[in-house]
């Protein structure tokens, strides 16, 4: 479980507030509420990154078993709910610090997106080899391009790329 710099920024922020309040006003009874509320800004983002990586991991054995080997080139919107698996290079990292990472994955096919809603099991970084498993997506909601809703992404060797 991991703690956004965002949900970390947030809480230090209005820490620093209740502090500021309490220094220049010298009302310390505030902090029986202040505090244990600023707190739950950490708890419950940690819990519910917990609970997504849970549903995450229980359906990994599924995807495993379902997902077809599939190169880059061959994704497209027919393929739309098929779950699959991808084995290449991560060319980009995003949004790594708000625990909804994207990377940006290639083989020797051709690149995708991947979106994952949790923080992944693994840290993954740009140059690593990867096996993705997940479901074949729309970007958007209604139009888009092919991408993959991602929910296993676990370092390989290089041997491994096919």
């Amino acid at each position: 479980m991991r703690v956004t710099a965002v949900a970390l920024a947030v809480f230090l922020f209005f820490m620093a507030l209740i502090a500021v309040y309490v220094l220049t006003t010298g009302n310390a009874s505030v902090l029986i509420w202040a505090v244990p509320s600023a707190v739950m800004l950490i708890l419950i983002p940690l819990a519910l990154n917990y609970m997504s990586q849970k549903q995450y991991a229980s359906l990994v054995p599924v995807y495993e078993a379902e997902a077809k080997t599939t190169r880059v080139r061959a994704i497209n919107l027919n393929m739309l709910g098929q779950p699959v698996r991808v084995k290449g290079v991560v060319e980009r990292v995003y949004f790594k610090f708000l625990n909804r990472p994207q990377y940006l994955v290639a083989d020797r096919t051709g690149e995708i997106s991947v979106k994952m809603f949790t923080s992944p099991a693994e840290d993954v970084h740009e140059g690593d080899v990867v096996e993705v498993l997940g479901t074949i997506v729309k970007r958007y909601i209604l139009t888009g391009d092919a991408v993959i809703n991602c929910v296993s992404i676990r370092k390989v060797e290089n041997n491994q790329q096919s």
